[in-house]
C-alpha cells in the first residue's frame, strides 16, 4: 500500500560518545535509509525523552502525509506495524458512512453509518443553508453536529472492531460542497446564491484534532468542481475510473440532486442540478427511507400486488426503488396512462380518497395521483440530465461503453422498471452498471494509495462544467420527459415492444 499513513518499526543504536547526534537526527537519519523524509513536530520532540530512552530505542513511528511532507504524530513502544489504521468517509447530507481499515492491507475492517445530526436544523439542505446564513452560533451549532454525528459513527466501529479512533492515524472524506463547508465551520450560502463563488473547493489536509476529531494525524477532503458538483462525485469519478477509460462512459449520482460527468480519457464533461426528494421516498405521502418494512420490489400480478420489503418486515411505507417498481408495474398493466394518470376503470383498488385517486397496495398503503406526478418531475430531471449531456456530446446513448449509476437508489433500482418508466436509457442492460456507493469507494482508494493526488488537479482542470439550472430550455426537455416512458417513444424500443406484447400499444 502507499497510502497518506505509514507504520515504521525502528531499532536503532543507543547515543554513545561517539555516535552523539541528537536524537530527533537519529530518528530522521534511520527514516531517511527507508526512503522517508519527515518532520518531528514539537509533540512528539517532547516525547522523545525519556521515551527513546526507556523503550531502549525499540520503537514504532507513525507518520501521516500532509499534501507536502511526511510528519510524525505518534510513538509506540516495540513494533506495532500490524495495528495500522485510518478511515475512508462519505458525507453526505443525509447519512453518514465510514469505513474503517487496515492500511496495511486494505482490508475493510468494519462500516457503519448514522443519520447526519444536521438534519435537525432541516431536512433539506437548504433549511440548513439559511439556518446558519449570517449566524456564527448557528453555524457553530451546525458543525459541532457534523462533527459529533463522526463521534457516533466512530463509536460504533470501536463496539464492532475494539479499534478506537485514537488508534487511528487518517482520514479521507468526500462530501458535497455544503457539507465540507459545515465540516469545517465555513458559511455555506455562497453555495446557494449568485455569483457561486464558494469560500473552498480544496481544504486539502486538516489537522484531525483541529476539527475536533481524536485522530493523530489528518483530515483531508476530497476536493470539488463547482458550487453543486462537489468532492462526492469527484471520489465517484475517481472509484469509476472514467478519466483513464479510452471507451465514452456516463458517471450518474442520483439522489435528492444529480451529479453527472460523460467523456473519457480525452475529455470530461460535468454537471449538476436539482433531481428531488422523491427518489429518496421523500414527496411520496407513503414514502420512506430504504429502511426495514419499507416496500423495495414490486410485482402487480392477476391484479394483485406482490411485495418485497427490507429485512422481510410487514410493509410500512415504499422507498425509491420499490416506488421505480411500482410506476413500472401500474404502467405495464395499464392501471396508469403514458401521462401517468390513474385509469380507475382498470382495478377497483384505485379509488378516490380525499379527491384525489390513489391505488391501495398494502393494507393502509396508498400510493396517490400526486405522488405519480411528482416523481415524474423527478425522474424527468434527472434522465433529461443524460440526454442533454448526450446532446452536447453529439453521441447517441448506445455509443455510450458504459453506465454507471452511483448512490444507494442506483445500486438497488431495477435496470427494467427504470428503462420502463423512463428513468434510465433503453441500452443493452449490461451497460448499465450499479457501482453503489462510489463516493466512499474512491474514499477509501485514496486512503490507500496517495498517488491519486497526483492527478486529482488535472482530471478537475480537464472537466467542463454545466449547471443544468441555467440552461434556456432544460424545463421545455423535462416536460417531453415526464410522460412514460418518453413523448419521443423512439428512444425507448424495447419498453414499445413490451407494451405491444402486452396489448397497450398498436
Amino acid at each position: 500500500m502507499r497510502g497518506i499513513t505509514k507504520k515504521i518499526h525502528l531499532t536503532l543504536p543507543i547515543p554513545t560518545e561517539e555516535d552523539c547526534v541528537s536524537d530527533q537526527e537519529r530518528i530522521q537519519r534511520a527514516l531517511k535509509k527507508q526512503g522517508v523524509d519527515a518532520v518531528l513536530p514539537l509533540p512528539i520532540l517532547r516525547k522523545l525523552y525519556p521515551f527513546c530512552t526507556e523503550e531502549n530505542w525499540d520503537f514504532t513511528i507513525s507518520l501521516a502525509y500532509d499534501g507536502g511532507q511526511w510528519t510524525a504524530v505518534n510513538l509506540e513502544p516495540q513494533d506495532t506495524t500490524a495495528c495500522h489504521y485510518g478511515y475512508a468517509a462519505d458525507l453526505g447530507s443525509t447519512t453518514l458512512v465510514i469505513r474503517l481499515l487496515n492500511c496495511n492491507t486494505g482490508e475493510i475492517l468494519g462500516e457503519a453509518s448514522v443519520y447526519n445530526h444536521q438534519i435537525q436544523f432541516g431536512e433539506d439542505i437548504l433549511t440548513r443553508i439559511f439556518h446558519a446564513k449570517d449566524q456564527p452560533e448557528h453555524l457553530e451549532q451546525i458543525r459541532r453536529a457534523t462533527v459529533d454525528t463522526f463521534l457516533e459513527v466512530f463509536a460504533q466501529l470501536e463496539n464492532m472492531t475494539g479499534i478506537s479512533c485514537s488508534e487511528c492515524i487518517s482520514m479521507v472524506v468526500a462530501g458535497n460542497t455544503t457539507m465540507v463547508h459545515f465540516l469545517l465551520g465555513i458559511d455555506a450560502f455562497c453555495v446557494f446564491s449568485s455569483p457561486y463563488a464558494v469560500h473552498t473547493l480544496n481544504p486539502g489536509f486538516l489537522c484531525a484534532r483541529e476539527l475536533g476529531f481524536p485522530l493523530l494525524g489528518y483530515v483531508y477532503c476530497y476536493p470539488g468542481k463547482a458550487n453543486y458538483l462537489g468532492g462526492d462525485i469527484i471520489s465517484g469519478a475517481i472509484a469509476t475510473r472514467i478519466y483513464e477509460k479510452k471507451e465514452l462512459s456516463l458517471f450518474f449520482d442520483i439522489g435528492t440532486n444529480g451529479e453527472l460527468i460523460i467523456g473519457n480519457r480525452e475529455f470530461l464533461l460535468c454537471g449538476a442540478g436539482a433531481a428531488g426528494p422523491a427518489l429518496e421516498g421523500g414527496s411520496v405521502k407513503t414514502g420512506m427511507r430504504a429502511v426495514p418494512g419499507a416496500v423495495e420490489r414490486v410485482e402487480l400480478k392477476d391484479g394483485h400486488f406482490h411485495l418485497l420489503t427490507i429485512g422481510q418486515k410487514p410493509p410500512q411505507g415504499i422507498c425509491g426503488s420499490g416506488i421505480v417498481d411500482m410506476l413500472a408495474q401500474l404502467f405495464l398493466n395499464g392501471w396508469i396512462s403514458i401521462q401517468g394518470k390513474f385509469l380507475p376503470e382498470k382495478s377497483p383498488l384505485i379509488h378516490l380518497e380525499e379527491e384525489e385517486y390513489c391505488v391501495t397496495y398494502a393494507p393502509g398503503l396508498n400510493f396517490y395521483q400526486s405522488d405519480i406526478d411528482e416523481f415524474l418531475k423527478t425522474k424527468a430531471a434527472a434522465v433529461t440530465m443524460i440526454y442533454y449531456m448526450l446532446e452536447l456530446t453529439g453521441l447517441p446513448a448506445d455509443e455510450i461503453g458504459h453506465f454507471y449509476m452511483a448512490g444507494a437508489f442506483g445500486a438497488h433500482i431495477s435496470k427494467e422498471s427504470a428503462v420502463t418508466i423512463g428513468m434510465y436509457p433503453d441500452v443493452e442492460r449490461e451497460k448499465l452498471v450499479p457501482v453503489g456507493n462510489s463516493s466512499l469507494t474512491g474514499a477509501q482508494m485514496l486512503l490507500l494509495d496517495r498517488s491519486i493526488l497526483e492527478y486529482l488537479d488535472r482530471i478537475i482542470e480537464t472537466m467542463e462544467y454545466v449547471q443544468f439550472g441555467a440552461v434556456d430550455n432544460f424545463i421545455h426537455l423535462m416536460t417531453a420527459a415526464t410522460a412514460i416512458p418518453h413523448t419521443n417513444l423512439e428512444q425507448y424500443p424495447s419498453v414499445v415492444d413490451e407494451m405491444k406484447r402486452r396489448g397497450l400499444l398498436r
